[in-house]
């Protein structure tokens, strides 16, 4: 598995500190919440990509998930502060792979990781879309850099874009 000071050169796009109410009967940050919160990381590489509330609104564009993984590594608890990273591993016309990071900062310990497809979708037909240019280069910048980071991502093995 990746070590947490391998993830120093990927963006922080996410922060959260896990309050009561993510607890389930275990005493321990429920399942849902971990999809919550790589949700909102996510939201943070859209906003790298140009894919904001403003271009989803003006192009009739949204994204849909199309595949997924969680590896859960670490029990999360209350009170516990967690950041989301996010590294990009390949794309095509209408598909993005990128995995994100859950690290718990009282360590710092990895503790999960959220392996995603998600393709650009025009809303107008609700279906699968070419990125735009513009989208499509940053992608691709992100890509490059994420390259050369020098570790294997941890992937599931599974999943292509």
């Amino acid at each position: 598995m990746t070590a947490v000071t391998d993830l120093d050169a990927l963006p922080v796009l996410h922060r959260a500190v896990v309050p009561e109410a993510y607890l389930d009967e275990m005493g321990h940050m429920n399942v849902m919440w971990y999809t919550h919160l790589f949700s909102q990381g996510t939201g943070g590489l859209w906003e790298r990509f140009g894919l904001t509330r403003a271009y989803f609104e003006a192009n009739q564009a949204g994204t849909f998930a199309l595949e997924g993984h969680v590896r859960f590594l670490s029990e999360v608890r209350v009170g516990q502060a967690v950041t989301i990273r996010c590294r990009v591993l390949g794309r095509t016309a209408k598909r993005v792979h990128f995995l994100s990071f859950m690290v718990k900062e009282d360590g710092p310990v990895l503790a999960a990781t959220s392996e995603f497809v998600a393709a650009h979708v025009d809303m107008r037909v609700r279906r699968t879309s070419t990125f735009p240019p513009h989208v499509a280069d940053a992608i691709d910048r992100l890509l490059a850099e994420h390259a050369g980071l020098g570790w294997a991502a941890p992937v599931c093995g599974v999943m292509k874009p």
